[in-house]
């Protein structure tokens, strides 16, 4: 068997120049990173599990897992297995209710948003880590030129209001206000 390695999805990012997005994947306990294209489909059913965003009618992930369900099957893992002319590939493996394991051959994208909608671990061949793995410099600033649309889930979504009306306390404070009087003036014209 190909060894492994556990991944876990550290943010979906989209490119400021081609409006692309990516998927980054985080090594479990370790600063390598895999990022992978996906399109804008796919990165919003992530983002919608990701974020636990009801939908009004089953997306096509969520109709999967439904299937998985009534079949009595589960997704018990995501493998990202393989990394040709710059194209990933993957598997969803299920187990069935008889305990007999099966492999579906699956775009990564697709697996990472049932992965995502069932809770299972997300694995990496060691080979496709090791060709296209990224660890970043550590002089490196931790600010990107391309905006999170998953923020990370160790930090916290939104800033303090302090933090972010901080920005008009200069404007607020240089603001001159004309005299009530000559308010009273300009609405008698």
């Amino acid at each position: 068997m190909t060894e492994m390695i556990e991944v876990v999805i550290d943010s979906i990012r989209v490119g400021l120049m081609s409006q692309n997005r990516v998927i980054i994947l985080r090594e479990l306990n370790s600063e390598r990173y895999l990022a992978i294209w996906i399109d804008a489909y796919m990165a919003e059913q992530i983002t919608f599990a990701l974020q636990e965003i009801e939908v009004a009618r089953p997306m096509s992930h969520d109709l999967m897992k439904q299937i998985l369900h009534t079949l009595n099957a589960r997704l018990i893992r995501i493998e990202v297995t393989d990394l040709k002319n710059e194209v990933f590939y993957g598997n969803l493996v299920v187990e069935l209710d008889n305990g007999h394991q099966i492999e579906i051959d699956s775009r990564p994208s697709d697996a990472l948003a049932l992965a995502v909608r069932h809770n299972v671990p997300i694995l990496v061949a060691a080979h496709v880590m090791d060709e296209a793995g990224i660890i970043p410099e550590k002089d490196i600033s931790t600010e990107t030129d391309t905006p999170d649309l998953v923020e990370r889930a160790d930090q916290d979504p939104s800033p303090p209001a302090e933090d972010r009306l901080s920005i008009f306390e200069d404007f607020l404070d240089n603001l001159e206000l004309p005299d009530e009087d000559e308010n009273e003036d300009d609405s008698k014209d």
